[in-house]
């Protein structure tokens, strides 16, 4: 297999960093996301807003599952521009100017808290199990020590935004 160009590294970025900035939210949380290849990671950086019970003190269990969902959404998102980038149906000038497909729409959205988020930073990633035309189904975990220790997961449904032609 062979290494990417520099170019096409960096169509990814601009494709990933449109992505994340098409929800305000995310800015608002200071949810930020690296990527290695094709896959992503969403970092929520501590900060004392987050916490809903101060007593513990606990993450907010709302931002929790905003966190659950925006992981599952961006991933469902990158996973498709990820197939349209390497495969050359979405070159650097779409990428470049914006002109990239809109994000899916959540339908149902399942929560599993599993422990108590502490006060820390949270890492989340979400795999996508299924993604047709009209629907998608996304299942995303979050962790803060280690992946094999999530303390919430979470199950996402989506319709898929129309596509022409």
């Amino acid at each position: 297999m062979s290494r990417p160009s520099d170019a096409a590294i960096t169509d990814r970025d601009h494709a990933l960093n449109w992505l994340v900035g098409a929800v305000p939210y995310i800015r608002f949380l200071g949810i930020r996301f690296d990527r290695e290849g094709d896959q992503i990671t969403a970092h929520l950086p501590f900060q004392p807003m987050l916490i809903g019970n101060p007593m513990l003190p606990a993450l907010h269990g709302g931002v929790t599952a905003a966190f659950l969902e925006v992981a599952a959404i961006i991933e469902l998102g990158w996973s498709s521009l990820w197939e349209d980038l390497s495969a050359g149906r979405l070159g650097p000038e779409a990428v470049a100017a914006g002109h990239l497909p809109p994000l899916p729409k959540t339908i149902d959205f399942t929560v599993d808290y599993l422990r108590a988020g502490q006060a820390r930073d949270c890492f989340a990633r979400a795999r996508v199990n299924r993604s047709g035309r009209r629907y998608a189904s996304v299942h995303a975990e979050a962790w803060q020590e280690s992946p094999d220790k999530p303390f919430a997961s979470a199950v996402v449904h989506f319709l898929m935004p129309e596509t022409e032609g």
